[in-house]
């Protein structure tokens, strides 16, 4: 339990043990002086959330949640920002002072503040590869810096038809293509890909000689066969590492209260945890 100053919070999901984000959390508050705030994981699935949340004390400041919790959480909320609405998806409740359980998305301005870091800050047309859930994140985070057209490569009409309708909602002009044609998403001012580990490895041959900008969400293992050939050739890259680090930093201050996040040790924490697994 936490002492008279100290306040828990922890990551929920399921499968969890695999999660970054106690070591980038508690990163966060040893380089803020928060000795006596812990982070911790849990393993706990849709069934088990209600019971969990009802379950907590005074003493918790937040949670973080991964899949498949991002929309199950949303009936057991008091409210959710618009951000979170946009996409019907939370990652992030903060326990406010008078008691109340406030939900949020940090992955669409993770993505945003990862990016532009990187110096992209507007791009003309993008292209998305895959239609699950990150990908409807990529397209709200498109939306705030896309001016024209974003094309989704799919596998299925059904996902096409989903990615048209996260479109019109979000405002975001989408074309839909088949993932056969998927090569052609590589010559795009901006590539997302959302796919799991192994989805894009074929499209690697097919990285142009002057790549632009890939924004691969994956981060174990690192470097993906797409984004080591689109280093090699030059073109600049951003990982899942990146996007977990910026909406972790999100997550620290809006849990904590502290108005900025140490963005490089809990980077710095996150590449040495994913080396010692790759040893």
């Amino acid at each position: 339990m936490a002492t008279e100053h100290g306040r828990r919070a922890a990551v929920l999901g399921s499968p969890i043990a695999h999660s970054l984000s106690p070591v980038l959390h508690r990163a966060a508050y040893g380089e803020l002086g928060l000795a006596e705030w812990t982070y911790d994981l849990f393993d706990v699935d849709e069934a088990a959330l209600p019971g969990f949340l009802k379950g907590l004390g005074p003493d918790w400041a937040g949670l973080s949640l991964t899949m498949p919790l991002k929309r199950a959480v949303i009936p057991l909320l008091d409210e959710i920002s618009e951000t979170a609405a946009s996409v019907e998806a939370v990652n992030t409740v903060v326990f406010t002072e008078d008691g109340r359980r406030a939900g949020d998305n940090t992955d669409i301005p993770g993505m945003v503040a990862a990016l532009r870091e990187r110096g992209i800050e507007q791009v003309e047309s993008a292209a998305i590869l895959g239609a699950g859930a990150t990908a409807s994140s990529a397209l709200a985070a498109l939306a705030r810096i896309c001016a024209g057209e974003v094309v989704v490569y799919v596998r299925s009409q059904a996902r096409a038809a989903e990615m048209r309708q996260w479109g019109e909602r979000l405002d975001v002009q989408v074309r839909t293509e088949d993932w056969a044609d998927a090569e052609r998403a590589l010559s795009a001012p901006l590539v997302i890909a959302t796919t799991p580990a192994g989805a894009t490895d074929a499209l690697s041959a097919a990285v142009p000689e002057r790549p632009a900008t890939l924004f691969d969400v994956l981060y174990d293992p690192w470097p993906t066969a797409l984004a080591a050939r689109w280093s090699m050739y030059g073109g600049a890259v951003v990982s899942g590492l990146d996007l977990l680090v910026h909406q972790a930093v999100l997550q620290v201050e809006q849990m904590t209260g502290h108005a900025s996040a140490p963005l490089a040790a809990m980077r710095e924490a996150g590449e040495h945890a994913l080396a010692a697994r790759q040893d």
